[in-house]
């Protein structure tokens, strides 16, 4: 993992930082892999704008990727590490012994030519996914399951991990990537290591175009608003806009927004730090 810092020969490079791409083994996708992705623009079936800032950028093809790994106890080999636009973190391809291929998240580390086990006899090394009873305590986990058989929803984005602490009955004890400490059941599987691209924070774009290129349409400053289209809108000349708020008014910066009464919440021991 390395970034680039680029020389300043035009005004959108002088500051920006990209990704060296080290990991990456090949620049063609697997074709039997990929899916069409259509794009919204943030609209509805009603063509109505449901979702501000959203529209344009690059065209995308959608990588199948395997959050389940239900391929239990049968090796798979690592055949290439590859980008994808649709994330921030690495996947990796997979070529099973019985001959099928699938997409995986890529874990830090992960080389081309390793073999890969899911399932309670895989051993707890890096890409290997197991339930979280066959995991030894302190291990770096991600791609974690909630629900068993769900597949990983939790811990898949660049460089996150979470850390298994404790076991005790049919519950897990799991610090995640936002400091939170939750249970989770044993039999939900999670992958042993930290996910690639640990190096994503660092980049920096240089420029607002590239924003367009990912979609991603120019946001309004709520103190340059009106009164009648943001809470923070109004004033004479430059008012700094009152207590920060969203557009609807639920306050930011520290006020929760999470049930009282959410059934989950039994399950969060610690909840994480402001």
């Amino acid at each position: 993992m390395s970034v680039r810092k680029l020389k300043p020969i035009t005004p959108g490079q002088r500051f920006r930082v990209v990704n060296g791409f080290d990991a990456i083994t090949t620049d063609k996708p697997e074709k039997s892999l990929l899916a069409p992705l259509k794009k919204s623009g943030g609209r509805n079936s009603q063509g109505k704008m449901t979702m501000r800032h959203r529209g344009g950028g690059h065209k995308r093809r959608y990588r199948v990727i395997d959050f389940k790994r239900e391929k239990h106890n049968v090796a798979g080999t690592v055949k290439s590490i590859q980008y994808d636009p649709n994330r921030t973190a690495f996947i990796a391809l997979l070529e099973y012994s019985d001959g099928e291929k699938r997409y995986v998240i890529a874990q830090n580390g992960l080389q081309v030519g390793q073999e890969l086990k899911s399932g309670e006899k895989a051993t707890p090394e890096i890409g290997n996914a197991l339930p979280l009873s066959a995991i030894p305590l302190g291990t770096i986990i991600s791609c974690i399951e909630l629900r068993p058989g769900q597949g990983a929803v939790m811990a898949r984005s660049a460089g996150t991990f979470a850390q298994l602490m404790a076991r005790d009955g049919k519950f897990a004890t799991v610090k995640m990537p936002s400091g939170e400490t939750r249970l989770i059941l044993v039999n939900c599987l999670a992958t042993i290591g930290a996910v690639s691209n640990s190096d994503h924070q660092l980049l920096v774009s240089g420029k607002a175009g590239r924003s367009r290129w990912l979609g991603r349409r120019p946001r309004t400053r709520p103190v340059a608003m009106n009164p009648v289209d943001h809470p923070m809108g109004g004033g004479e000349g430059r008012a700094s806009g009152g207590h920060p708020r969203s557009r609807n008014g639920i306050p930011a910066k520290g006020y929760r927004t999470r049930s009282k009464t959410k059934s989950t919440n039994k399950y969060i021991i610690e909840r994480r730090k402001k």
